[in-house]
Parts: C-alpha cells; sequence; structure tokens
C-alpha cells in the first residue's frame, strides 16, 4: 500500500518531480534526463498503470484520494496529499484534474524492433507542437495504426501535454525515435514498407487513388504543422499522397489530416 503524506510546503524536496510544469524548456530538459514523465487526471494515470510504467508519486488533492484510493492500495509509491494552492505554487498551474502521477520511462525499442511485426506505421518529422503529436497518437490509435516512428527533432510523445491530449493513447501505440534523418527511412523501406508522404501538393495522388488500405505494409510520412514534410523527406518518399479537400481550402491541421489518412490507409487492410 502506498504511504498517503500531508505537504503544505510548495518547496518540500518531495515534490521536486512535479516543478515547473508550466516551463517547457525545463521540462523538455529535465524529464528525459530523469527518466520521468507526467500523467494528469484519473483516466490518463490509470491508462499510464495499466501499461506497465512505474509510478514514482501521486500528487493529489484531497478530493481524489478517494477517487484514487484503489491505486494507492496497490502501489508502493508514496502520495502526497495537497491543498488546491499548494499544488497550483508547485507546478505553475491550476491542476484542474486534480491528480497527477510521475512516472518512469522505459527504454524505447528500436525501429528495427517495431517494423518486424508491424503492418501500418506513421513516421512524424519536426512535429515539435504537443497538442498535434497527442492528436496524433490518439487517432493513430482509435484508427488500427500499429506503431509510430518519430524524427531525431520530433518533440517529446510523452511531454505531459502530449499525454494529456492523447489521453494516454501514448501508451497504447508503440513508438521509437529514429536515430538519423532521412537516411533512417532506408530501414523502413528495407522492411518492406511503402513509403507514402501526405502532402496538398497538386503532384500527389489522391488517397483513393493511391488505394494504401490495400497495399501490405504502408508506411505514413507526416509533416510539421504549416511547413509540411522537407523536400530531403518528399524526396525519400515511395510516393505522394493528398486529401481531396473542396470549398478552396488548401491544407488541414496535421491532426485532423492524420486521421483521415489513418482512415483511409488502415480500413480494410490486408489480413495476415
Amino acid at each position: 500500500m502506498a504511504e498517503l503524506i500531508t505537504v503544505e510546503d510548495p518547496a518540500d524536496p518531495r515534490l521536486r518531480d512535479y516543478t515547473g510544469l508550466t516551463d517547457v524548456e525545463l521540462r523538455r530538459r529535465r524529464e528525459p534526463a530523469e527518466g520521468l514523465f507526467i500523467a494528469e487526471g484519473e483516466k490518463v494515470i490509470r491508462r499510464a498503470k495499466d501499461a506497465g510504467y512505474e509510478m514514482r508519486s501521486m500528487l493529489l488533492s484531497a478530493k481524489w484520494v478517494d477517487v484514487m484510493r484503489d491505486v494507492i492500495d496497490e502501489l508502493p509509491a508514496p502520495v502526497y496529499a495537497v491543498s488546491p494552492e499548494l499544488a497550483e505554487q508547485v507546478t505553475g498551474y491550476h491542476v484542474h484534474r486534480g491528480a497527477l502521477a510521475s512516472m518512469q520511462r522505459r527504454p524505447l525499442p528500436s525501429a528495427v524492433d517495431l517494423l518486424g511485426s508491424a503492418r501500418r506505421v506513421v513516421i512524424m518529422e519536426s512535429v515539435n507542437d504537443h497538442t498535434n503529436i497527442g492528436a496524433i497518437f490518439r487517432s493513430a490509435a482509435a484508427l488500427g495504426m500499429d506503431a509510430v516512428l518519430i524524427s531525431p527533432d520530433c518533440a517529446d510523445p510523452l511531454y505531459r501535454r502530449s499525454v494529456k491530449v492523447s489521453m494516454g493513447a501514448v501508451f497504447s501505440v508503440p513508438y521509437a525515435r529514429l536515430d538519423v534523418w532521412p537516411k533512417g527511412l532506408d530501414a523502413v523501406r528495407d522492411a518492406g514498407f511503402a513509403l507514402l508522404a501526405l502532402t496538398p501538393d497538386e503532384k500527389a495522388k489522391s488517397l483513393d487513388e493511391a488505394a494504401p488500405h490495400t497495399m501490405d505494409r504502408v508506411a505514413l510520412m507526416l509533416g510539421a504543422e504549416g511547413d509540411g514534410l522537407s523536400t530531403k523527406a518528399l524526396m525519400a518518399a515511395d510516393e505522394w499522397v493528398r486529401i481531396p479537400m473542396a470549398h478552396g481550402v488548401d491544407s488541414l491541421n496535421v491532426g485532423a489530416a492524420a486521421a483521415v489518412a489513418f482512415y483511409a490507409v488502415a480500413t480494410g487492410r490486408p489480413q495476415a
């Protein structure tokens, strides 16, 4: 059973995992280096636990202690009970969901390990908006994508905002970070995947024409909001694909575009 500890000092060193959560640059440096990430909200905490991540501690406002009692009773990690005001002092924002957990990261698998059993893969290049990362993972999980590969400069899928927006879907879809870009795409092609670059360029085939759902193995490449895929990434692709659009709209938010494309890629996929 976890130890329930009431904390009244925002400078208490035991709360260090939760300090400055709104300082993006600080958290980007600290969290991977210290091997932790933050899960926010009851559902996300439970999904992280169910996915097998080890809990370092929980930070709860008083009214959430009973809600999380079954989790508290199962785990040996300390649970810090604090007032909403103290939680805000520590984290830097009002913790609306009243529950935070510091979780232990796990070593990432290699891209080669993921590609062995996957049939439908997402590849993200330079996606640095945490909301978009979370939305893409959520759609990938819901629409049947098997794995996610990210370029070396992509944002951290386990950053708090990404985890929250994904509603914990980052725990459901395995992912790996490619060491080099775009050279790392060679391993994807060598594993038998067709590399499809999603772009609004008029030279691209529509997804209906390309019919990715009929292909045996597909890796769908997505670029950052606004810039899209780089020229190097586009040139490394086997084929360019686009989403046909009406009413003069020339592009979609990358999170929305990903959901549409995932449906086209995964629906009616060949069976093993």
